[in-house]
Protein backbone atom coordinates (compact mmCIF):
# COMPACT_ATOMS: atom_id res chain seq x y z
CA UNK A 1 0.00 0.00 0.00
CA UNK A 2 1.23 3.47 -0.86
CA UNK A 3 1.69 6.14 1.78
CA UNK A 4 1.31 9.16 -0.49
CA UNK A 5 -0.91 10.65 -3.19
CA UNK A 6 -0.21 12.37 -6.51
CA UNK A 7 -2.03 15.74 -6.51
CA UNK A 8 -2.69 17.88 -9.55
CA UNK A 9 -4.61 21.17 -9.38
CA UNK A 10 -5.60 22.67 -12.73
CA UNK A 11 -7.31 25.98 -13.53
CA UNK A 12 -8.37 27.22 -16.99
CA UNK A 13 -5.15 29.25 -17.14
CA UNK A 14 -2.55 26.75 -15.94
CA UNK A 15 -1.51 23.72 -13.99
CA UNK A 16 -1.41 25.31 -10.54
CA UNK A 17 0.20 22.45 -8.60
CA UNK A 18 1.56 19.00 -9.31
CA UNK A 19 3.33 16.88 -6.74
CA UNK A 20 3.28 14.08 -4.19
CA UNK A 21 1.43 14.72 -0.92
CA UNK A 22 0.51 12.88 2.26
CA UNK A 23 -3.04 14.19 2.66
CA UNK A 24 -5.50 16.79 1.46
CA UNK A 25 -8.47 18.61 3.03
CA UNK A 26 -11.04 20.51 1.02
CA UNK A 27 -14.80 21.15 0.95
CA UNK A 28 -17.77 20.08 -1.12
CA UNK A 29 -21.41 21.10 -0.87
CA UNK A 30 -21.80 18.31 1.71
CA UNK A 31 -19.02 19.55 3.99
CA UNK A 32 -15.29 19.41 4.65
CA UNK A 33 -13.49 16.12 3.97
CA UNK A 34 -10.01 14.65 3.77
CA UNK A 35 -8.18 12.40 1.35
CA UNK A 36 -5.43 10.02 2.45
CA UNK A 37 -3.38 7.47 0.50
CA UNK A 38 -5.41 4.51 -0.77
CA UNK A 39 -8.67 6.48 -0.65
CA UNK A 40 -11.66 4.98 -2.39
CA UNK A 41 -12.33 6.33 -5.90
CA UNK A 42 -14.72 9.26 -5.94
CA UNK A 43 -15.81 12.45 -7.66
CA UNK A 44 -17.08 15.47 -5.72
CA UNK A 45 -18.20 18.98 -6.67
CA UNK A 46 -16.17 21.58 -4.78
CA UNK A 47 -17.23 24.90 -3.33
CA UNK A 48 -14.94 27.87 -2.71
CA UNK A 49 -12.73 27.07 0.28
CA UNK A 50 -9.21 26.93 1.65
CA UNK A 51 -7.73 23.63 0.49
CA UNK A 52 -4.83 22.37 2.61
CA UNK A 53 -2.37 19.57 2.00
CA UNK A 54 0.88 18.20 3.42
CA UNK A 55 3.77 17.60 1.03
CA UNK A 56 6.21 14.70 1.40
CA UNK A 57 8.57 16.91 3.46
CA UNK A 58 5.81 17.47 6.03
CA UNK A 59 5.19 21.08 4.98
CA UNK A 60 1.58 22.22 5.14
CA UNK A 61 0.48 24.12 2.05
CA UNK A 62 -2.80 25.96 1.65
CA UNK A 63 -4.48 27.61 -1.29
CA UNK A 64 -7.79 29.24 -2.07
CA UNK A 65 -9.72 26.99 -4.46
CA UNK A 66 -12.87 28.19 -6.17
CA UNK A 67 -15.74 26.07 -7.47
CA UNK A 68 -14.68 22.93 -9.27
CA UNK A 69 -14.53 19.16 -9.26
CA UNK A 70 -12.29 16.75 -7.34
CA UNK A 71 -11.53 13.28 -8.66
CA UNK A 72 -9.76 10.49 -6.74
CA UNK A 73 -8.58 7.30 -8.44
CA UNK A 74 -5.58 5.01 -7.83
CA UNK A 75 -3.84 7.38 -5.38
CA UNK A 76 -4.20 10.28 -7.79
CA UNK A 77 -6.22 13.36 -6.88
CA UNK A 78 -7.11 15.87 -9.54
CA UNK A 79 -8.80 19.17 -8.77
CA UNK A 80 -10.20 21.12 -11.70
CA UNK A 81 -11.30 24.53 -10.47
CA UNK A 82 -12.11 27.90 -11.94
CA UNK A 83 -9.49 29.68 -9.78
CA UNK A 84 -6.72 28.76 -7.36
CA UNK A 85 -4.37 31.12 -5.50
CA UNK A 86 -1.59 30.85 -2.95
CA UNK A 87 -2.20 33.10 0.10
CA UNK A 88 0.68 35.40 -0.86
CA UNK A 89 -0.89 36.04 -4.27
CA UNK A 90 -4.26 37.13 -2.90
CA UNK A 91 -5.03 40.84 -2.98
CA UNK A 92 -6.65 41.08 0.44
CA UNK A 93 -8.00 44.62 -0.07
CA UNK A 94 -9.59 43.63 -3.39
CA UNK A 95 -11.15 40.59 -1.69
CA UNK A 96 -12.58 42.74 1.12
CA UNK A 97 -14.09 45.16 -1.39
CA UNK A 98 -15.57 42.28 -3.42
CA UNK A 99 -17.11 40.91 -0.21
CA UNK A 100 -18.61 44.29 0.63
CA UNK A 101 -20.08 44.69 -2.89
CA UNK A 102 -21.60 41.21 -2.81
CA UNK A 103 -23.05 41.75 0.67
CA UNK A 104 -24.55 45.03 -0.53
CA UNK A 105 -26.25 43.19 -3.41
CA UNK A 106 -27.63 40.67 -0.92
CA UNK A 107 -29.01 43.46 1.28
CA UNK A 108 -31.15 44.78 -1.57
CA UNK A 109 -34.34 42.72 -1.48
CA UNK A 110 -35.04 43.35 -5.17
CA UNK A 111 -31.94 41.50 -6.39
CA UNK A 112 -32.73 38.61 -8.73
CA UNK A 113 -29.28 37.09 -8.57
CA UNK A 114 -29.06 36.05 -4.92
CA UNK A 115 -27.10 32.84 -5.60
CA UNK A 116 -24.48 34.73 -7.59
CA UNK A 117 -24.07 37.27 -4.78
CA UNK A 118 -23.88 34.50 -2.15
CA UNK A 119 -21.16 32.78 -4.17
CA UNK A 120 -19.24 36.05 -4.50
CA UNK A 121 -19.38 36.54 -0.72
CA UNK A 122 -18.17 32.98 -0.14
CA UNK A 123 -15.28 33.35 -2.61
CA UNK A 124 -14.18 36.60 -0.97
CA UNK A 125 -14.40 35.15 2.53
CA UNK A 126 -12.35 32.09 1.56
CA UNK A 127 -9.69 34.25 -0.12
CA UNK A 128 -9.42 36.32 3.06
CA UNK A 129 -9.33 33.17 5.20
CA UNK A 130 -6.55 31.70 3.05
CA UNK A 131 -4.29 34.64 3.97
CA UNK A 132 -4.76 34.18 7.73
Amino acid sequence: MKDHIKLTIVTPEKEFYSGEILNLYTESEKGRFGILANHVSMVAPLKPTVTTFIDLNGKELKAFTSTGVLSVHNNQVEILCSACEWPGDIDIERSRKAKERAEERLNHKDTNDVKRAENAVLRAIMRIKATE
